[in-house]
């Protein structure tokens, strides 16, 4: 396999978690029997431009299909995130009546309707019919397509430039990432502005986040690595901010390399950081395998010693990171009768791999579980808050990555 950027061969692996079917393929009742789709889940690490990326075996539209069950509205926390976000960006880049924002990946709508209530113009590109009908609803413009070049070029044409573009956890998401970014080099205005926001794999790989690795994930992303990818494609990085989502992720402010702003001192601090954690050597890479199957161990160990108590467990989350984790340490409902969810698109379904079946969150309140695995642990505190009267009367929080905690 070559590398998706540089085009060098990949030769030293990262992560190996076998097989799995696309972590967000939930499974209708009825489908339940069928035979599924599984893929090797298996990332590689680019020894030239240090580029993290899983094995080729899925194409986008057989992961990303009009079925698509992630709503990113459902998180109170993302929402006010998101908020915020719309916030500083009309302010720091005066944004008003007479600019454009683009959101990339815009999902539900969850961004752009602070920007509406901004009087700003904007709308958003969105390939999964189930989001962007969500969107439409909240009153955002969609066009439902995969972005590219292609599609930037057709916008460029029809004069709809634009003066801020978000891509908030979509760079990870793309198979062709040197189209995906010269795409955004052509839609920006010249004095535009891009924002990206990734997790950062330098955390990934400090906190054993394994569970973030997944077929939709083509890519894991350092500053480092972003930065030779821009530049490449008609783009440069002058500010980085670190943030707490996702268990650490960037914010990456980009340019067209035509445009005079001069970098901030926060993006050598990012580069100088990296540097010296070594993420430009194999041995930075070399032990993810070792710490994965730790908490994949942990996890067993602690389910099998609940069941021979006699106590209960059931799960909140029917996240994609938690799919991957229960499908390499092979729970099944055995061990785990059930994973609540707010999102009503997963109520009712089955995760894949597992076929857990999904809850809603009254579940719990019925129940009453002496433990709760909350699978998203980027949110747990968010959890704990929503279920705190489960907590009161006696029900424990429980979170696998970056190791086994129990509160």
């Amino acid at each position: 396999m070559k590398c998706r950027h540089c085009s060098s061969n990949l030769e030293q692996p990262f992560l190996d978690l076998g097989v799995a079917p696309p972590s967000n393929a939930y499974l209708m009742p009825e489908n339940v029997k069928s035979a599924e789709i599984w893929y090797p889940l298996r990332l590689m690490v680019c020894n030239e431009c240090w580029l993290v990326q899983t094995e080729d075996y899925a194409d986008c539209d057989e992961l990303f299909t009009d079925e698509y069950a992630y709503f990113s509205s459902t998180s109170k926390s993302w929402l006010a995130h998101a908020e915020d976000y719309v916030e500083k960006m009309v302010a720091r880049f005066h944004l008003s009546q007479n600019s454009t924002v683009v959101e990339i990946a815009a999902n539900d709508g969850y961004l752009l309707q602070y920007v509406n209530k901004h009087g700003v113009p904007c709308y958003g590109i969105e390939p999964t019919s189930s989001t962007a009908e969500a969107a439409r609803e909240k009153g955002v413009e969609i066009i439902e397509e995969f972005f590219g070049a292609s599609l930037a070029q057709s916008l460029v044409r029809q004069g709809r430039l634009a003066d801020l573009i978000a891509a908030n956890n979509v760079l990870a998401h793309v198979p062709d990432i040197n189209d995906f970014v010269a795409g955004f080099a052509c839609l920006l205005k010249p004095e535009g502005v891009a924002t990206f926001e990734f997790p950062h794999l330098l955390k990934m790989v400090q906190q054993a986040q394994f569970d973030t690795a997944y077929h939709e994930h083509y890519s894991y992303l350092s500053l480092t690595t972003v930065s030779r990818i821009f530049e490449s494609n008609g783009l440069k990085v002058f500010d980085v901010e670190e943030l707490p989502t996702h268990g650490g992720s960037l914010r990456v402010f980009a340019q067209r390399q035509d445009c005079i702003r001069k970098p901030l001192p926060s993006v050598n601090t990012i580069l100088d950081e990296e540097s010296s954690a070594g993420m430009s050597s194999s041995g930075f890479y070399s032990g993810f395998q070792k710490a994965a199957e730790r908490v994949k161990n942990d996890l067993l160990e602690f389910l099998l010693r609940v069941k021979k108590e006699g106590k209960t467990v059931a799960a909140y989350g029917a996240a994609a990171k938690g799919n991957t984790l229960l499908n390499f340490a092979g729970v099944k409902p055995d061990l785990l009768p059930f994973v609540c969810d707010a999102a009503k698109a997963k109520q009712e379904k089955f995760l894949p791999g597992s076929h857990i079946p999904i809850l809603p969150p009254e579940a719990l309140e019925e129940n009453r579980p002496d433990y709760i695995l909350v699978l998203p642990w980027n949110i747990v505190s968010e959890v704990k808050k929503q279920l705190s009267f489960l907590h009161e009367e006696g029900s424990r929080f429980v979170t696998a990555a970056p190791r086994l905690e129990i509160s």
